[in-house]
């Protein structure tokens, strides 16, 4: 897959942007991980300050696609820490984009993937196994379905309906 930078996807695509079809997220995430841009397909999850789920998840093979959490913009405990940021490498997926906090930001710095997070925070959260998989999520302002690609650089983060080319 090739690199598409945001601030380009945007300026060549403005039929995409008045249609809704390419959507950028408010700018409220933070940048982790060691590839600060990253792409892919969208695997969507929902929960609240409870990781059984993510974890779950990021022990599928990735292959390349990102992990989009909505933990309901809690700043309360971390969904994500270092152990799950190496899974996710590990297990080759390109980036998570969570809707709430992670901890262990140092490891996961380390880690070959991209990760946004609101913030980071050292509690750890529940293991109870509430949440909802492949579901639609509303992050951001923006409405993100499965199935749907995400682009991620300094500049921003899109959401797209179908795959973006240079």
């Amino acid at each position: 897959m090739a690199f598409v930078a945001t601030a380009e996807a945007c300026d060549s695509n403005a039929a995409l942007l008045a249609s809704g079809d390419l959507r950028a997220l408010q700018p409220i995430f933070k940048n982790y991980g060691q590839s600060r841009a990253f792409s892919g397909l969208i695997v969507t999850l929902k929960v609240f300050e409870d990781n059984v789920i993510v974890r779950e998840l990021l022990e599928t093979k990735g292959e390349g696609r990102v992990l989009v959490i909505d933990g309901g913009g809690s700043m309360r405990c971390a969904l994500v820490g270092g152990n799950l940021g190496q899974l996710a490498q590990n297990m080759g997926w390109a980036g998570i984009v969570v809707n709430g906090c992670i901890r262990d930001v140092d490891e996961i710095n380390g880690c070959d993937i991209g990760v946004r997070a609101l913030a980071s925070h050292p509690m750890k959260s529940n293991k109870k196994g509430i949440g909802e998989k492949h579901v639609p999520v509303h992050i951001a302002g923006t409405l993100i379905r499965e199935g749907e690609w995400l682009y991620a650089d300094s500049d921003g983060i899109l959401i797209s309906k179908s795959e973006l080319f240079v």
